[in-house]
């Protein structure tokens, strides 16, 4: 794959993530019975960034969870034919029954990602709302969903891809588009 372009250096993804916190904040009128669940893997280190961001602005903690929707994707056969999918499990500590429910991910594309999320979630309880929080949202939608919170738009050919990196996992935070 060859780098066309950094879309979004790790300033550019921080102050994203502080506007994608006060539009949570202030679209929920606080954070009374809200919670995160980021979807595995980067998904979980954005969901504790809005976490911590969250806190320095309100005063107070939200909590976090995450899960993991491999079993969930309809297009595990195709990608799990020679091997078991490696499940690593969802890890939610409050009750999700009746909250408002934010699913955050790190880049929304076709919509199949978190509609195996949604289907998760339901399985887990019932939330009183469900809200999608992604910090690329890059076009393409194969299904009816579309993000209440995103951190940048960034309008991509098919014949592109969205790489987003962060230091928990990759050492560095950047947001860059390649050629497929």
């Amino acid at each position: 794959m060859n780098r066309k372009a950094l879309v979004l250096d790790e300033q550019a993804i921080g102050r994203a993530l502080t506007r994608i916190a006060h539009q949570i904040i202030e679209k929920n009128k606080g954070i009374d019975d809200c919670i995160l669940v980021g979807i595995r893997t980067r998904g979980i280190y954005i969901a504790e960034r809005l976490a911590a961001k969250i806190e320095e602005i309100e005063g107070k903690s939200i909590s976090v969870g995450e899960i993991d929707i491999t079993l969930y994707r309809d297009d595990l056969t195709k990608k799990t034919e020679n091997q078991e999918p490696l499940v690593k499990g969802s890890n939610i500590p409050d009750d999700i029954g009746n909250k408002k429910v934010i699913l955050v991910d790190d880049v929304l594309y076709t919509g199949r990602t978190v509609r195996a999320g949604l289907d998760a979630l339901m399985d887990i309880g019932r939330p009183a709302v469900i809200q999608l929080a992604v910090l690329v949202d890059r076009g393409h939608r194969e299904l009816p969903i579309r993000a209440d919170y995103v951190g940048k738009n960034i309008p991509t050919s098919s014949e592109e891809k969205i790489v987003v990196e962060l230091s928990e996992v990759d050492k560095h935070d950047q947001v860059s588009i390649f050629d497929k």
